[in-house]
């Protein structure tokens, strides 16, 4: 079946087409922001996830209803949560989607928990006058996912318990199906560069080699080009076929965020030669197809190691 433009290759179950026509109507209600790879990117690079998990993942995780739920969770944080109608939530979220690691760096070592983190921002900024250093300016995505995979993880803890129990398992399949999703998207907006860096939307500062400064260079990588140019066949080659067991979560992530923030000025550059632009150039191409599937790549990864990972027993608890 073919759906915006690519063909998933897959039967799309009704209930899932429905809910997805009505994403597609939804983007004029909502709050005009970048929204990292949009529809098609986050669809693609959730469902490429899912069809490379190995086969020692349970079944119900690979079957043909987890891939289609996958597709349709990928964008859920941007096409629901940044809405109008949902303004607390909005705002709430806002800064998980991103960050500006050349800024946020200038408080120090990132530590491995949210609050920690925002202490550490409000410790750096009287030396930092120039900056306003709150979590909403500096963003917050690396704690967004390693919360999302611990959630993750979570549940298919619940699941080996359960199915050890011989008791029902449908209902945490069914969460850890969404919670997959969810994490993707996170996952997905650090393979995007723009989202790990402060050029979010235009170059800023100064500007040497003259990069693209207008406000829609966001918008025609990573949502009007992928539209146009890629499908999901065009990338999903580039998944390791073996997935990777990560050892530390939250390091692993940072590393690929600091890889995505060095690729931010090839960005700049291929969009100044043209290279998003309509058609674009193969050089263009090449660079979102890797892109998308590095986002893939990480997403199936953490949904490997947090099922590995599952099995191992529970700490015990010993209070606050």
């Amino acid at each position: 079946m073919t759906i915006r433009g690519y063909t998933t290759g897959m039967r799309i179950l009704p209930g899932v087409m429905r809910a997805a026509a009505i994403l597609m109507l939804l983007p004029a209600m909502f709050v005009q922001q970048g929204f990292a790879w949009g529809h098609d990117g986050h669809s693609m690079i959730d469902q490429v996830a899912g069809k490379t998990l190995p086969a020692d993942v349970p079944e119900f995780l690979r079957s043909y209803g987890a891939l289609d739920a996958l597709y349709f969770y990928g964008p859920v944080p941007d096409q629901q949560w940044r809405s109008y109608a949902v303004p607390e939530l909005n705002a709430a979220k806002e800064a998980d989607h991103e960050l500006n690691l050349e800024w946020a760096e200038l408080a120090g070592p990132f530590p491995k928990r949210r609050y920690d983190y925002i202490r550490q921002l409000q410790a750096a900024q009287p030396k930092h006058p120039e900056l306003t250093m709150t979590p909403e300016k500096m963003g917050m995505l690396p704690y967004a996912v390693d919360e999302d995979y611990e959630a993750l993880q979570a549940a298919m803890y619940e699941y080996r318990y359960l199915q050890n129990g011989g008791k029902d398992t449908r209902p945490v399949e069914a969460q850890i199906v969404y919670l997959a999703g969810i994490l993707g998207h996170f996952v997905a907006d650090g393979s995007q560069p723009m989202h790990a860096s402060i050029q979010y939307n235009g170059w800023t500062g100064p500007n040497p080699n003259g990069y693209p400064t207008d406000k829609k260079i966001h918008a025609r990588f990573e949502s009007d080009f992928v539209h146009a140019n890629i499908t999901e066949v065009d990338f999903s080659g580039l998944v390791p076929a073996k997935p990777q067991v990560i050892q530390d979560v939250f390091t692993d992530f940072m590393q690929y965020l600091r890889h995505s923030n060095s690729l931010i000025e090839k960005t700049y550059q291929l969009d100044k030669a043209g290279g998003f632009r309509g058609a674009g150039a193969p050089e263009g191409k090449a660079f979102v197809d890797e892109r998308l599937a590095a986002g893939a790549t990480k997403l199936r990864d953490l949904i490997y190691t947090a099922w590995i990972r599952s099995a191992d027993p529970v700490p015990a608890y010993h209070g606050n």
